[in-house]
């Protein structure tokens, strides 16, 4: 794939990305999708896939309702998309959970306890080489 292209997919995958979150907020009526954060999409290098990847605070029943109703309405948002962007060909929409807020909240923390680990042994180390000191 040549530089040219990859920055194509780059500006329709932010375009798409935009459309799509005014779409999910002012044109759907399903019930089901509310509260739904379009974090960001992924298109393949043909541009024949936008794998949108979204947010949402709901879990468990309730998340599983929320994707039912995007994928239900996964065809709605296709043919908006087709109103909206000049492409040759319009991409197919799949929507997918993003899991990278939750997987970076975890990486903070334990990159946090490390931190306070290493505080803790330099702690340590200085009570030590203090106790060395006064030995001598």
């Amino acid at each position: 794939m040549s530089k040219t292209t990859y920055k194509r997919a780059e500006r329709v995958a932010d375009q798409i990305r935009m459309e799509v979150a005014d779409i999910l907020m002012r044109r759907i009526k399903d019930p089901r999708i509310r509260d739904v954060t379009v974090t960001d999409v992924e298109l393949t290098g043909d541009l024949r896939i936008a794998h949108i990847f979204v947010t949402t605070m709901e879990t468990g029943e309730a998340e599983r309702n929320i994707f039912a109703g995007l994928s239900k309405a996964s065809g709605f948002v296709r043919s908006e998309l087709g109103r909206r962007l000049s492409l040759r060909y319009l991409p197919d929409v799949i929507f997918k959970k993003d899991v990278s807020g939750a997987r970076g909240d975890r990486i903070m923390r334990l990159l946090e306890g490390l931190h306070g680990e290493s505080e803790q042994h330099e702690t340590q180390d200085s009570a030590n080489s203090g106790q060395r000191v006064a030995e001598s």
